[in-house]
């Protein structure tokens, strides 16, 4: 893996001090963006799902590129909301609490993902009393047993099988009927179906294409029109071979064809990890080499409280070792030999583990090492206040090559005060 020249020598400035360090490279994002925006056909929208990475430049730089912004809890709605006002919103999860469905409808929320008849429920009776008069925009969420084979062998199943997410298919027709008979103030828009993540373009428009399909024969069978349905997420993301990119043009040309099929029909979609995974690094310095029964390990500054990511899927974080020639201290420099070596952190356990059998021969203290494909599910999924070592600090990269968007500063300036911000 190699890192970029400019994240490269933004690592290598940084004192051992402001390590560890979260980089951003606000520019590959707006590239990688534009790519996606520009390799979906009309009819598609696309809302960010912001659970993946919530910090305040990436939403501002997502708002140019994406419809709207999935939001799965009353603390994201309210961030959201602030970090990037007007943009369109998604209210979406399990275990929604009356407090968080009051706040979404005050804060005017355009879409309500109801993942339960319970939900439904709160939904109607808050609805009135909160914004009287105000049609509400609903998707029904349900956890569809379809395209089975796929599901099958996805990375995380959300459908298909026994989950909390979403309405049973056997209900579906009920939960239609309450909606229109029961409660006028709801105005029912369609299907949400997020039913796997780690799926590639050809398995993502077979689940798309079997959730589009199951959704028209419900509405037609209670003569309703489907304007909207959403496929959810869950493109593939590969650590392995970071240079695997999921084939957003093949998945646009499939929807194209759905969508032609379909008159009339948005097609939404919510990726969060397959935008923003690619823009984020992770550097640290190497803090001592340990041999142990016949292995090496290097220790370094912070961990899997801060990049949990590897330890969550099970995979080695890929990285790249830059050397590090100055040395102020009076003891000598630890090194590796010419074996492999594992990256572990500080935490006291085994479990503390970055990467596995990285070929760096000659491994020093006081060498750096940048972790790539760290700007998804990283520090927000990290059990940050485990033996409570210091917060890492955060540094966005600018995308210099085009005008600032309306709002940037006033997001960087929320990033930096809610972290240690790198000057």
């Amino acid at each position: 893996m190699t890192t970029p020249p400019s994240v490269r020598t933004r690592v290598r400035a940084l004192p051992a001090d402001a390590l560890p360090a979260y980089v951003y490279d606000l520019g590959a994002l707006r590239e990688h963006a534009r790519t996606v925006r520009s390799a979906l056909p009309s009819g598609v929208e696309i809302y960010y799902a912001a659970k993946a990475n919530p910090e305040a430049p990436i939403l501002t730089e997502l708002a140019r590129w994406t419809d709207g912004f999935e939001v799965s809890s009353g603390g994201e709605l309210a961030h959201v909301r602030d970090c990037v006002p007007g943009v369109p919103l998604a209210f979406g999860g399990p275990g929604k609490t009356p407090a968080e469905i009051s706040s979404a409808l005050r804060l005017g929320t355009e879409r309500f993902h109801v993942e339960s008849v319970h939900d439904l429920r709160m939904l109607a009776d808050l609805a009135p009393r909160i914004v009287p008069g105000q049609r509400i925009a609903v998707l029904l969420r349900f956890n569809l047993s379809v395209a089975q084979h796929v599901l099958a062998n996805s990375a995380l199943a959300m459908g298909g099988r026994p989950t909390p997410f979403g309405i049973d298919p056997a209900e579906a027709d009920a939960v239609v009927r309450t909606v229109v008979e029961q409660h006028p103030q709801l105005e029912l828009r369609g299907v949400h179906a997020h039913l796997a993540s780690g799926l590639t373009a050809p398995e993502q428009l077979a689940v798309a294409e079997a959730v589009v399909d199951w959704s028209a024969r419900l509405m037609a069978r209670h003569d309703l029109v489907l304007h909207e349905v959403n496929v959810g997420g869950g493109m593939t993301v590969d650590y392995a071979r970071p240079q695997d990119r999921f084939d957003w043009h093949a998945y646009g040309r499939g929807l194209a064809s759905l969508i032609e099929r379909h008159p009339g029909l948005a097609v939404r979609i919510e990726p969060g990890r397959a935008l923003t995974a690619y823009c984020g690094w992770y550097a640290t310095e190497v803090l001592d080499v340990k041999h142990s029964h016949g292995e090496e390990f290097a220790v370094l500054r912070g961990g899997t409280h801060h990049l949990r990511t590897p330890a969550t899927k099970g995979h080695d974080q890929p990285c790249e070792v830059l050397a590090v020639d100055d040395w102020s201290h009076p003891w000598p420099r630890s090194a590796v030999g010419q074996g492999p070596v594992t990256l572990v952190g500080q935490l006291c356990t085994p479990k503390d583990v970055l990467a596995r059998n990285v070929a760096a021969p000659g491994l020093r203290t006081g060498d750096r090492v940048v972790f790539a494909m760290a700007g998804a599910y990283a520090w927000n999924i990290s059990h940050h206040e485990f033996l409570m070592h210091p917060r890492p600090g955060f540094l966005f990269l600018p995308a210099e090559e085009e005008p600032t968007a309306p709002g940037a500063e006033r997001a960087s300036e929320q990033s930096t005060t809610r972290r240690t911000a790198i000057r």
